[in-house]
């Protein structure tokens, strides 16, 4: 019969039946290190602070919410209306931005901090901030969708916090798109200005073409005694009549063409002779006058209320006590079968 090599004195094999009594040998050692380890992350989970998380959810506004935003803003006007997805898009934006994160940071998250902990590196402590806020992105559940979260030790404190920031952004936002709906009607209205001063400039040159034209006719009226019209009967006098202009201007009569002139020259204003001129200044005031009032407009919707959180989100007690127990229980496993094969080797040599 041959002999199985794994037998023998010498072998490297391990007897599991031998380990088994090995390790139960060492239960109090194994029952030991897992309570030591137990107790430790027990004690850990009850000393250390309570983390809580604030949070809010955020959608597009309603048509009604930027209603105002297009006030008067018409193809005839030649201004194209928003979309509530042009005034969220602009939310979303500064709801990212890393300048409103800094505005934050230095104005609402250093002030909450001790005197020494505000002595610490910046770019550490910005960090430690980007941590304890996050901005959620959209899913492809909730395309439209964006949060807000705040974790700290205060609830309280980290409920206000997710409501300044949504604030934040929204003033931010607002002030952007009344900016640009401002801005915009402030170029149209010095366009519109530039056209009618144009217009009324022509208009001064058509006036002083027409006193000239009509002068050098009233000088040859003038050489030629022609005080009157002459009146001619029969179908060519409408004929004569209707060219009574350019070089035959003289035929009007030295008492036509005298008070024609007196009368341009003494003209107070030509625009009541300007076609459209009023309609332009009709859109110069109204662009002039167009105001929006910030708090008649939104760029964002809340989804839901912010409540204080009264539930930590970690640490999780029992969670880790569960998971001390279990990893107490792996590492006493773990020393038993090491000092097993210890004491096995030192035996085989």
């Amino acid at each position: 019969m041959t002999n199985d090599p794994s037998t023998k004195p010498g072998s490297d094999e391990i007897d599991l039946f031998e380990l088994m009594r090995s390790l139960w040998a060492q239960k109090v050692m194994i029952l030991c290190t897992t309570l030591v380890v137990a107790l430790g992350v027990t004690a850990y989970t009850f000393i250390s602070k309570p983390v809580y998380e604030a949070r809010v959810y955020l959608l597009p506004p309603t048509l009604n919410g930027i209603a105002d935003f297009n006030y008067g803003r018409t193809k005839e006007l030649e201004l194209t209306p928003y979309a509530v997805k042009d005034v969220y898009d602009v939310f979303t934006r500064n709801l990212q931005s890393e300048t409103l994160r800094r505005a934050f940071f230095l104005d609402v998250y250093l002030p909450s901090l001790s005197e020494a902990d505000r002595k610490n590196s910046q770019d550490l402590l910005y960090s430690k901030f980007l941590k304890k806020l996050t901005i959620g992105l959209p899913s492809k559940e909730q395309p439209d969708r964006y949060s807000i979260s705040v974790q700290d030790n205060d609830p309280a404190r980290a409920t206000e916090w997710v409501k300044t920031f949504a604030t934040n952004a929204g003033i931010a936002s607002k002030n952007e798109v009344i900016t640009n709906v401002t801005r915009e009607a402030e170029v149209r209205a010095r366009n519109i200005g530039q056209q009618i001063s144009i217009l009324r400039q022509t208009e001064s040159g058509i006036r002083s073409d027409s006193i000239s034209r009509l002068q050098e006719a009233l000088r040859v009226a003038q050489s030629i005694g022609l005080e009157e019209p002459p009146i001619i009967a029969g179908n060519v006098a409408a004929e004569v009549t209707a060219t009574m202009d350019g070089q035959l201007t003289y035929m009007r009569g030295t008492k036509a063409l005298s008070a024609e002139i007196k009368n341009l020259q003494e003209r107070k204003s030509n625009d009541p002779f300007i076609k459209n001129l009023r309609m332009l200044e009709i859109k110069k005031f109204f662009y002039e006058d167009l105001r929006i009032d910030p708090s008649g407009v939104a760029v964002y919707r809340q989804d839901g209320s912010i409540e204080i959180p009264d539930e930590p989100i970690k640490p999780k007690k029992m969670l880790y006590i569960g998971l001390a127990v279990i990893g107490g229980g792996l590492l006493g496993l773990l020393i038993g079968l090491v000092r097993y094969l210890w004491d096995r080797r030192r035996v085989l040599s």
